[in-house]
């Protein structure tokens, strides 16, 4: 059954314990008691600002023991093999970032390597060292832990590597015999188990087990803390996490620009060079992007082609045009239609990780296929620019804040403050 998502936060004064700021436009609401199966929205930019019921914390503690265990046989055991030549080859998951360093992709190896590999067992270690902090009021661990979380939870893509993995075992069906090993078992429900952690762990909620906010009585919350989600009155750091304390993230539009521009530049090279070169047969096939596609179709695959199609042109387009857009009317500050462009936001921030499948197959296709006799396979030089794309816009879609969209908006301070000064 589909969770209730009426909006149950109500817009309210700043002047007690039971208000505070969304962390999506700054509007100060009111909390209310919610009841299991609803979630509280904005009524205003529509970000989810609470949960109902009260997910046992000791929950996400077990997913993320039980993941830690299923990373050992995930990563250590080959997860797919190819029956080649009279011959077996296996793959495991980190051999795809070693083979990317082996063939002279450093920079590409270190990006498969952390979004498959490195994120997600981070992240969970981290996960319990927030509960090992909690239990031993261990301040440094819990900012430690909570500030990893943080960080790490856009990178953790073990979805998108397992979607990969089945793009490429379409890819090599036509050459060899796919064997499915006994990792991939523990990838998917790795996978699953990954999801559900992610979409579980509410960091607020850990800060409000370390000290609930109604225990700082402030009579006035002007400032939002985006790591622990304390609405608090002006000051340097944050009285809960002691994190840096911002009125907007430092240098938002000039950072994101910077991102946009240089994933602006790179997206042409990544479409228009190869970016991978199969040898079959004596015969020598460089694929860009689009011509990879193409052949996808041509060979009945229109599935996997549209996947590929979506995932690696039309998303990270889709990211730059979107972000672009909003970063022209944060700057300018653009008045009406705010609803709609944190919808657009929304949209970016969850495609954003997609652009990482087709890195993902080149991975996999060269741990398999390079062999060096009939068949082959190598990475194009039109890896290392959509590489960049991929790197660059999650770093812009990462640094630009939401609440810049909202400086435009009748009821924000500093429009008000604008329009006294005229």
């Amino acid at each position: 059954m589909r969770k209730k998502e009426t909006p149950l936060y109500q817009s309210f004064t700043p002047i007690n314990t039971t208000v505070r700021l969304c962390q999506g436009c700054d509007l100060p609401v009111q909390s209310l008691e919610l009841s299991c199966g609803n979630n509280a929205y904005c009524p205003r930019c529509g970000t989810q600002l609470s949960r109902g019921g009260s997910p046992s914390l000791s929950g996400n503690l077990a997913l993320a023991i039980t993941s830690l265990l299923l990373f050992i046989p995930a990563f250590s055991f080959p997860f797919i093999s190819i029956h080649l030549l009279g011959v077996t080859f296996s793959a495991t998951v980190p051999e795809g970032a070693w083979n990317l360093m082996r063939h002279g992709f450093p920079l590409l190896s270190i990006l498969v390597l952390f979004c498959s590999v490195i994120a997600p067992v981070v992240l969970c270690a981290a996960l319990v060292l927030c509960h090992f902090a909690l239990r031993n009021h261990w301040f440094s661990g819990m900012k430690l832990g909570t500030t990893i979380i943080y960080r790490l939870k856009p990178w953790a893509m073990i979805d998108v590597f397992l979607v990969s993995v089945a793009v490429a075992c379409f890819k090599l069906n036509d050459y060899a015999d796919i064997i499915v090993g006994p990792a991939l078992y523990a990838l998917i429900v790795l996978q699953v188990l990954c999801v559900m952690l992610i979409s579980r762990v509410s960091l607020r909620r850990y800060w409000e087990a370390w000290r609930p906010e109604h225990t700082f009585e402030h009579q006035s919350k002007e400032r939002h803390c985006i790591a622990c989600h304390l609405s608090q009155p002006l000051g340097t750091h944050c009285q809960r996490c002691h994190q840096p304390l911002h009125y907007r993230k430092p240098r938002s539009l000039e950072r994101t620009l910077a991102y946009l521009l240089a994933a602006s530049v790179a997206i042409f090279p990544a479409n228009l060079i190869p970016i991978s070169i199969l040898i079959t047969n004596g015969q020598r096939l460089e694929d860009t992007i689009y011509s990879g596609v193409v052949s996808l179709f041509n060979s009945q695959m229109p599935g996997i082609a549209i996947i590929i199609f979506v995932a690696s042109i039309l998303v990270p387009m889709a990211k730059i045009l979107g972000l672009g857009y909003l970063l022209l009317c944060a700057h300018w500050r653009k008045e009406g239609f705010q609803r709609q462009r944190m919808k657009i936001y929304f949209v970016v921030k969850l495609i954003g990780k997609w652009s990482m499948l087709d890195l993902f197959v080149i991975s996999i296709m060269l741990t398999l296929v390079d062999r060096g006799q009939i068949l082959d396979f190598v990475p194009g030089l039109g890896a290392v620019a959509f590489g960049l794309v991929v790197f660059l816009t999650l770093l812009a879609t990462e640094s630009l804040d939401s609440r810049l969209l909202w400086d435009s908006h009748p009821d924000s301070p500093i429009h008000s403050r604008s329009i006294n000064e005229r």
